[in-house]
């Protein structure tokens, strides 16, 4: 594995890499992989996927993601061993396209959105997909939350909008929360313009290098209350409990109650909250919380409010729920310094790092700085209370590696 990263490094992830085979073990980061996969030209082979579980192999979600690359590229080869413990996947061409999927009632739509808008800028063509399922659960990201947040944090390292063909768009056209699903949602993805539409040379056809290391002062949140197949009443109650919390902290604030009747309002009842606070510099916060049996909205509404608080104190320019995603864009851009601030690292993002090393050959330069919360007079008997003043950041850096999209570029 080690020899494997070393000798990456020595050479451009779009010549000779795109031949040379790369090894893991376990089902960890395993969507990270296949699109690594995929943007270098690299086979993968994965082994032991919980090979020591009662229920050994792939999951129903892994095998439906598997099929939704399969959709959107072009000549990709899948081998899955007997066991379901093994997996080869050689990348074909990423098409892009009209594509419709279902993802069935074990994971959330989340989980197979949250990594294709990685692949979707680097497509053959516009790659226009409707999933339908689960839209917000317990287990991965909401479509709220990729729409407010993994969006815009995509935004920030395409082009500028008046070089795009057409708009970046998440639309909610049905809502469906577990177990039974019955949501729908339609994504839009521009592809990266090339040389000539660009007007930047050499930098067309990939994406912008990210320079994001002020997380500024928060000046405003805003939220969404949805409700399926219940009172209205219940995205009111969440509304106004998170109110009482968040005001104390801020005047501008924002929450919106999105109930859906009828056929929009998917096959099982519930609600929940997402919220979203960002600063003046862009620098986004966020949280989100589902119903559970028997919970009402007040004690939905304050474990949300109380998870953004946490989040907020975490600082970083980026939440730590979308880490990984602008690791992974980092490392795809112009081969240029790029420069972003995080709070403490998570372990998925961790894992990423590791990953890009041993897929592209890309390394990150990681600088602690520690960053003032409040001015304390404290004692020498007070340094637990002086110490819990600072929070540690992270300032990530790297030299991209100047990945095109699979379009045709002047």
């Amino acid at each position: 594995m080690a020899a494997s990263a070393s000798s990456s490094s020595k050479s451009k992830p779009n010549q000779n890499t795109h031949e040379r085979l790369v090894r893991f073990q376990g089902h960890h980061n395993l969507r990270a992989r296949l699109v690594l996969s995929i943007l270098t030209g690299r086979p993968v082979v994965i082994t032991g996927i919980r090979a020591k579980s009662t229920s050994p192999g792939l999951r129903e979600y892994e095998a439906g993601f598997l099929r939704l690359l399969e959709k959107i590229t072009n000549g990709s080869k899948i081998e899955i061993g007997y066991t379901g413990t093994s997996l080869s996947f050689k990348p074909g061409t990423l098409t892009g396209g009209h594509v419709q999927h279902d993802c069935g009632t074990s994971r959330e739509v989340g989980y197979y959105l949250e990594w294709i808008i990685v692949l979707a800028p680097f497509a053959k063509k516009e790659l226009s997909l409707t999933l339908k399922g689960i839209t917000t659960g317990e287990h991965d990201l909401g479509v709220d939350l990729i729409r407010t947040v993994s969006l815009p944090i995509l935004s920030l390292f395409l082009p500028s909008a008046s070089s795009l063909a057409s708009s970046l768009e998440l639309r909610i056209t049905a809502r469906g929360a577990a177990p039974l699903g019955g949501g729908c949602v339609y994504f839009r993805c521009p592809l990266l313009p090339n040389a000539a539409s660009s007007g930047a040379g050499n930098m067309g056809g990939m994406l912008r290098t990210l320079d994001f290391t002020n997380a500024g002062r928060i000046k405003r949140i805003r939220g969404v209350a949805s409700a399926t197949r219940v009172s209205p009443q219940m995205a009111n109650r969440m509304v106004e409990a998170a109110r009482g919390i968040l005001n104390r902290y801020i005047p501008d604030l924002y929450l919106f109650a999105d109930v859906y009747r009828g056929e929009e309002a998917g096959k099982s009842p519930g609600f929940g909250l997402s919220l979203v606070a960002s600063s003046n510099t862009g620098a986004l916060h966020c949280s989100e919380c589902i119903s559970k049996p028997g919970q009402t909205p007040e004690e939905v509404a304050i474990e949300a409010a109380r998870m953004l608080l946490t989040e907020i104190a975490t600082r970083g320019c980026v939440p730590r729920t979308h880490q990984s995603m602008a690791l992974l864009l980092m490392a795809l851009g112009p081969e240029d310094v790029g420069k972003a601030r995080f709070g403490q690292l998570t372990p998925q993002a961790i894992v990423t790092l590791r990953d890009l090393r041993q897929f592209m050959g890309i390394t990150f330069q990681l600088k602690s700085q520690r960053h003032e919360l409040a001015r304390t007079e404290a004692d020498e008997d007070e340094e637990e209370e002086a110490a819990a003043a600072f929070v540690e950041e992270i300032v990530v850096s790297c030299v991209g590696g100047a990945i095109r999209g699979a379009r045709k570029v002047g």
